[in-house]
C-alpha cells in the first residue's frame, strides 16, 4: 500500500546557478573515463584492455576480482588514451577517446521470463549493474544476494540538483522496462518514491510492478536512505538495494535493446557560470567543453556532482558514475576578517548566529563559496544535527561512537542506516567543522570489515 510522508526536519540550501530547462548547445566531450575510485568498496580491480585498444559502448574494460561476475564497461566506442595509476600502482581511470560516432556491443535483448538468477547474470554482464547499490554500506549489490526491498528515489532535493522530469522526458517505455527488471530480482516490493509536493513527472506516473510513495519537505527528503528508514527500516542481517531514476533507464534499455547505452542528461550548475542549463553527454565525460568558456571568473572550484556529496576535479576533470550535475563555485581559500561575526545578510547559514541574517529571507538564492569559515574542534553538543536528520537516530552519538570505535554502540545508534549522503546536512551547520562524512564512511568500513 503506498505511503504519504511529510517530514519536517532538514534544511534547504537555496544557491544562485541553478539549470534552466532548455538542452544546451555546448560543444561534445571528447575524451571519457572509468574511475574505480567512483566505485565504493572496489576492492582488487582487474583491468581487462590495454592502451591503444578499440572499444565498443558496452565492452568490458575492468573487473573488481573480489566481485568478478560484474562488469564495468566502456560508456563509449573509441580508443583507450591512457591507463592512469598514482602512487603504488594504484589504477586512477581508464581514459578514452570517444568515436564521432557511438557504436555497440550487442549481446541480445534480455528475456524477463528467465528466473531471478539467469536475469542477475546477463545484467551483471552488460555493464549497467553497477547503477545497483546496496544497504547497509552503499556499495555495488552482489547479484547472488536477494534483497528485501529495492527502493528507487524519484527526486532529487540536494542543491541545484537536475529535475528528472525534465531529464528523462522521453524515457517512459525504457523506465518502465527497468522497473520490470528490477522487480524480477527481489521477492520483496520495488518502491518509487515521487516528490509528493508537486505534480508526479510523466516518466513515473502510471509505473506498473512499483508501490508509488509520496515524501514531501526540505532536503534530505530526496535522499534514499531517508526514505528508507520511514518505509522499511535496515536492521543487521537486512539487505536492500536503490537504483537512481538514470540507472532504471539505463538498465531498461539493456532489457529492450540488447546494448548498454551509458548515456543520460546532466545539469550543469553553479553561479560561477555564464550558461547553467542542461547536456547530453555519457557516463563519465570530460567536463572542460561544458565549464571551460562558460566562465564567470577563473577562481572556481569545479565538483563533480553537488556541493554536499561531489568530488572536487579539476577543468579537466571526467563526471563521476553517479553523478548527474556539474557545480561550479568560487574558490574558497582566503582567510575572512572577523568571520561569522561580520554582520551580513549574504551569507547563508542554518544558525541564526550574531550577524547571519539569511534566516530573514528564507527564499532567497545565495552565492556560496567553499570556505568553511573555521577549523575542526570538539563537538558543541547543540541538538542541531538532530533537527535536520528525518530519521530516529542520534548523529552526534553515533559519530562519536565510530571515533571511539565502540562496535556495538555504532550499530545500536543506526550505523546500518545511513552512507555518507544521509548525514551530508550535519557537515553543513556543524559547528565544530567535522568531518562528517568522512567519519560516517570510517564507521561503516569498520563494521563492514570486522
Amino acid at each position: 500500500m503506498s505511503k504519504i510522508v511529510k517530514l519536517k526536519k532538514g534544511f534547504d540550501i537555496r544557491l544562485v546557478g541553478k539549470a534552466s530547462q532548455e538542452i544546451a548547445n555546448f560543444a561534445p566531450a571528447q575524451t571519457f573515463a572509468i574511475k574505480p575510485t567512483d566505485f565504493i568498496g572496489f576492492q582488487r580491480p582487474k583491468v581487462l584492455v590495454n592502451e591503444g585498444d578499440t572499444v565498443k559502448s558496452g565492452t568490458p574494460i575492468l573487473i573488481d576480482k573480489a566481485l568478478d561476475q560484474v562488469i564495468y564497461a566502456a560508456p563509449v566506442s573509441g580508443e583507450i588514451l591512457e591507463i592512469k595509476r598514482g602512487d603504488r600502482r594504484k589504477l586512477l581511470e581508464i581514459k578514452i577517446l570517444a568515436d564521432k560516432t557511438i557504436t555497440y556491443e550487442s549481446f541480445g535483448k534480455i528475456d524477463l521470463g528467465q528466473d531471478r538468477e539467469a536475469l542477475a547474470a546477463k545484467l551483471a554482464s552488460t555493464g549497467v549493474w553497477p547503477n545497483i547499490i546496496q544497504r547497509p554500506f552503499g556499495i555495488v549489490a552482489n547479484p547472488a544476494d536477494n534483497p528485501k526491498a529495492i527502493f528507487i528515489s524519484a527526486f532529487d532535493t540536494h542543491p541545484l540538483a537536475p529535475d528528472y522530469g525534465f531529464t528523462l522526458q522521453g524515457e517512459e517505455k525504457y523506465f518502465q522496462a527497468g522497473i520490470d527488471a528490477l522487480a524480477k530480482l527481489t521477492t520483496g516490493k520495488v518502491h518509487l518514491n515521487v516528490d509528493g509536493s508537486k505534480p508526479v513527472p510523466s516518466v513515473f506516473s502510471g509505473v506498473k510492478n512499483a508501490q508509488v510513495n509520496q515524501f514531501s519537505g526540505p532536503h534530505p527528503a530526496g535522499n534514499v536512505g531517508v526514505q528508507i528508514h520511514h518505509l522499511d527500516p535496515i536492521n543487521k542481517g537486512d539487505l536492500a538495494w536503490t537504483v537512481n531514476p538514470v540507472g532504471v533507464v539505463q538498465i531498461g534499455k539493456a532489457v529492450l535493446e540488447g546494448h548498454y547505452d551509458a548515456s543520460k542528461v546532466i545539469a550543469v550548475t553553479g553561479s560561477e557560470l555564464t550558461k547553467a542549463a542542461y547536456v547530453k553527454t555519457y557516463v563519465g565525460a570530460n567536463v572542460s567543453t561544458f565549464v571551460k568558456g562558460n566562465l564567470n571568473s577563473g577562481h572556481v572550484r569545479v565538483i563533480s556532482g553537488n556541493v554536499l556529496t561531489g568530488e572536487k576535479i579539476n577543468l579537466e576533470g571526467f563526471l563521476g558514475f553517479y553523478h548527474n550535475q556539474i557545480t561550479v563555485i568560487p574558490e574558497g581559500d582566503y582567510y575572512e576578517f572577523l568571520g561569522w561575526a561580520k554582520p551580513t545578510a549574504s551569507k547563508l547559514s542554518y544558525h541564526r548566529a550574531l550577524g547571519l541574517l539569511s534566516f530573514l529571507t528564507p527564499k532567497k538564492e545565495f552565492v556560496l563559496d567553499s570556505n568553511c569559515r573555521g577549523e575542526e574542534r570538539a563537538f558543541v553538543q547543540t541538538g542541531v544535527f538532530e533537527s535536520v536528520t528525518p530519521m530516529d537516530i542520534l548523529p552526534v552519538y553515533l559519530l562519536k561512537a565510530i571515533m571511539a570505535e565502540d562496535f556495538d554502540e555504532m550499530e545500536e545508534l543506526g550505523i546500518y542506516e545511513i552512507v555518507e549522503e544521509d548525514l551530508a546536512l550535519c557537515e553543513f551547520v556543524d559547528v565544530s567543522k567535522h568531518p562528517v562524512q568522512e567519519l560516517v564512511r570510517k564507521g561503516i568500513e569498520l563494521i563492514q570489515y570486522s
